[in-house]
């Protein structure tokens, strides 16, 4: 009986052992933190053998495949192992996607993929088809594969979970843009993440779509230099425009959201949704939590929670929304962010940024200058997002905009960008 090993027990892993099980397999999982609850009591119901807390190496060593969760980097010292003696090593999506036939909708990008993954999975709903929500957000591919039936599934891909894809295949593709992240975990070189953003177009034929931002820098150079095997779909205001309904109209606000909208649009045409559908469903989505969400007005001062924006570009589209005078809130676990793509629309729409982190040393090399050059510029440090929430109360003024926008991922005070979010909303609401 071949053995799978899997590595991690969140969601992905737990999915993937399930339906490891289902197929046959021996099976063991691993994860050197603590495994929660709910999928503790999911791995004994299915009679799933698990460790926590530590890697035992004979019980994973001896492995025919090992399923690895994406947050694990492939220079862990246990990987480096399995690597130097040839062990298969694959993503949770590269297993799920061996036991089904639906058709794949995949995107990824630096900024905007959770909220272009939901408006195309509410648009497939809308249309009445049999569509799973997979990846990033929604349950686990493998766990659905094993216990559902879809046809079709829509899927967020992280350049983590594309690192160990390889005959995975996407029916249709979606590159949204691509901006510096996640550096630190590509040897701080920026090439190296922008293959793996590319890896969501391997193994496409012609018969697959590839839809892209064409106004992407990034994505145009690569686009010069690759002879891609798909039907090319690019999209951006150069493009011809294929929303059937007005800017305006657009329930997402925002120029970011008239690019997610009209990459979903596409994927919507090539898949023959109706463009009654289509419209409509552009007009009614609600968009996702933690992304540009209004939380309350208290005391004249909208305060909105930007959680999701774990990296400087995605901060950038937070502040570019931006139409009053705003507080911002920035700060967390560095990824080897590069500030100054936002210098600019700091010092339009800010008067005030106050840094919520264990160790925001960076943040004030690059912009305690603004306060030096300008004496109304404020800054403000603390290291909890209580104080954060104080101090952007009583520096905001009735008109403006207190934003979360953290431009860093959130490990070090917090559990998840989730709980960040969670903890910011319940702190303005108790103001």
């Amino acid at each position: 009986m071949k053995r799978i090993v899997v590595l991690g027990a969140g969601e992905s892993g737990s999915g993937a052992a399930i339906l490891a099980k289902e197929k046959g397999f021996d099976v063991f999982v691993s994860d050197c933190g603590t495994i929660s609850d709910p999928y503790r009591a999911l791995l004994d119901q299915n009679g799933v053998k698990w460790e926590d807390g530590k890697h035992t190496e004979e019980l994973i060593l001896n492995a025919d495949e090992v399923i690895k969760s994406p947050g694990i980097p492939l220079t862990a010292p246990l990987i480096q192992k399995l690597q130097a003696q040839d062990t298969s090593i694959i993503s949770e999506i590269e297993f799920a996607a061996r036991y089904t036939n639906a058709k794949m909708i995949c995107i990824t990008g630096s900024n905007g993929k959770t909220t272009t993954t939901s408006l195309i999975f509410y648009i497939l709903k809308q249309a009445g088809l049999n569509v799973g929500l997979a990846g990033n957000i929604g349950n686990s591919l493998a766990l659905q594969v094993a216990h559902e039936d879809h046809d079709y599934y829509v899927i967020e891909l992280s350049s983590f979970q594309l690192d160990n894809m390889y005959d995975f295949k996407a029916d249709i593709a979606i590159l949204l843009n691509i901006t510096p992240d996640h550096l630190d975990r590509y040897d701080f070189k920026f090439q190296n993440y922008v293959d793996a953003k590319f890896r969501i177009t391997r193994n496409q034929t012609k018969e697959d779509s590839f839809i892209y931002w064409a106004e992407d820098p990034v994505i145009d150079r690569e686009m010069k230099r690759l002879q891609l095997g798909a039907t090319l779909y690019p999209y951006g205001f150069s493009c011809p425009n294929p929303l059937p309904v007005g800017e305006d109209e657009l329930a997402l606000k925002g120029r970011h959201n008239i690019l997610n909208s009209m990459a979903a649009t596409i994927a919507a045409n090539v898949l023959k949704i109706k463009k009654d559908i289509i419209r409509e469903s552009l007009m009614t989505f609600q968009g996702v939590a933690h992304r540009l969400q209004h939380v309350a007005t208290v005391r004249g001062v909208r305060w909105i929670n930007d959680s999701k924006a774990t990296n400087v570009n995605s901060c950038w589209y937070a502040l570019e929304s931006m139409t009053t005078p705003t507080v911002l809130i920035l700060g967390g676990k560095d990824k080897g962010n590069d500030y100054s793509e936002i210098d600019d629309l700091v010092k339009q729409k800010c008067h005030t940024l106050i840094f919520m982190g264990l160790h925001n040393e960076k943040l004030h090399e690059h912009f305690d200058q603004f306060a030096i050059d300008n004496s109304q510029f404020t800054i403000i440090d603390t290291d909890n997002l209580h104080d954060a929430v104080q101090a952007a109360y009583h520096a905001a003024h009735e008109g403006d905009t207190v934003l979360l926008s953290p431009c860093c991922a959130s490990f070090d005070l917090f559990k998840s960008y989730e709980d960040r979010g969670d903890q910011f909303m319940a702190a303005v609401r108790a103001l």
